[in-house]
């Protein structure tokens, strides 16, 4: 998800919503965040600090020191955290952060951060309906600080009407939406084939190849990452997609790749077809699975369809078409040609000669071929870092808006 690998400090204020937070916090986690909880006095009237130690799996803070004298270094922390949510943010809490007060160590975390903050407010219809607190929000709002608006319903004193803390599923969707907006993939439909196709020949065999579909796995993932809304078509692999922006399209043969690609084509604004499809399939399935015998099996091969090749056709403007080809020799050469029948805006290619280069391994060795004529060669990387390479050509493309 796009909250996977952040570091986040999770301010909880004296609020009759703290409990939420507990909740919250596990959703934070299993998003793949790292959570530090930093409680107020006030807030552990309401809720204790063992319940977020358990749930963050990290120590809680609520003091500039502990019990033993050690200091919480209300800097250093503000420094670790790439945003702070505080939720719930109670009227006192916002009222102090408006005006600069700075009587806890969550107040001087938040004083010392450069890095966003959201807060989460919670209290009593009356008091969110406040001069005084609407005029703090808005105080806050233009000081950069995201306020995360309050909801509609029954509150701790028997009223009904705004002034409940957003529910934390709400809560992280909403960081999830602002988090995306930032980034340079944000809109943007993005189709990845990825891993082998099989080819039955009758119930238990197939034709297949030895792509595992970590590359094309793991240039989704990096797309998803900056903020692209992926789907992903593949084979049968022994990996799965971690990101929530990746919709999985699980398929077996040629036939059902082509299929699930010439669906989601044209949608998509940028298409990645990185798939090993196979290029021959047997002409006749058995029904039934063929006996082993001393006698020869004649097995009739026929081309697949060309799913590269129909989607260069069906390529419309401002559609980006990029694909993948193996070589063993002429590698620049058939990479040009392969660019210019299927009408491709570039080409990855990869080269069978390459040392620790092919379908199997966790590494990789790519050359990126345009339709400019441009070649761009790259070192031996993990498929990790190759994907951030080819997502990073792909982004100054974007930028410079050399596609039409």
């Amino acid at each position: 998800m796009l909250l996977k690998g952040k570091k986040v400090i999770l301010g909880v204020t004296g609020s009759i919503a703290a409990y939420k937070a507990a909740f919250l916090t596990r959703l934070l986690v299993k998003a793949g965040a790292e959570v530090k909880v930093v409680m107020t006095p006030a807030a552990q009237d309401f809720i204790k600090p063992l319940t977020f130690s358990v749930l963050s799996n990290n120590t809680v803070n609520s003091d500039f020191s502990d019990a033993a004298g050690n200091w919480a270094n209300h800097v250093e922390l503000a420094n670790w955290a790439d945003f702070i949510l505080i939720a719930p943010a109670s009227a006192n809490s916002i009222g102090k952060l408006a005006t600069g007060i700075c009587d806890n160590l969550l107040l001087a975390i938040c004083l010392s951060a450069k890095c966003s903050i959201f807060i989460a407010p919670a209290m009593d219809r009356e008091m969110s309906g406040n001069f005084s607190i609407r005029y703090n929000l808005n105080t806050l709002k233009k000081n950069g600080i995201v306020v995360i608006p309050m909801a509609n319903g029954e509150l701790a004193s028997g009223l009904h009407g705004v002034g409940r803390m957003s529910e934390p599923e709400e809560i992280i969707g909403f960081l999830q939406k602002k988090k995306t907006e930032r980034l340079p993939f944000a809109g943007k439909k993005v189709l990845v084939t990825a891993g082998p196709t099989y080819e039955a020949v009758d119930p238990v065999r197939f034709i297949g190849n030895h792509s595992s579909g970590k590359m094309g796995f793991a240039i989704a993932e990096e797309l998803a990452l900056r903020g692209a809304d992926v789907t992903l078509v593949h084979g049968p692999v022994q990996i799965e997609a971690i990101s929530g922006n990746i919709r999985t399209v699980p398929v077996n043969s040629s036939d059902d790749m082509y299929k699930a690609c010439i669906k989601a084509f044209p949608s998509s604004d940028i298409t990645i077809m990185s798939a090993a499809v196979a290029d021959y399939k047997p002409e006749n399935i058995e029904q039934r699975k063929i006996k082993k015998s001393t006698a020869p099996v004649l097995l009739k091969l026929i081309p697949t369809a060309d799913i590269l090749a129909q989607l260069g056709i069906n390529k419309k403007k401002n559609q980006l078409l990029i694909g993948f080809a193996l070589e063993t020799n002429n590698e620049i050469e058939n990479a040009r040609r392969k660019l210019k029948i299927k009408n491709l805006d570039a080409i990855i290619l990869n080269s069978m000669r390459d040392k620790n280069s092919g379908p199997r391994g966790d590494t990789n060795k790519i050359t990126i071929v345009d339709k400019y004529n441009k070649i761009r060669k790259f070192e031996l990387k993990s498929k990790v870092e190759v994907a951030i390479d080819i997502v990073n050509y792909i982004e100054v493309i974007l930028k410079n808006k050399l596609y039409k």
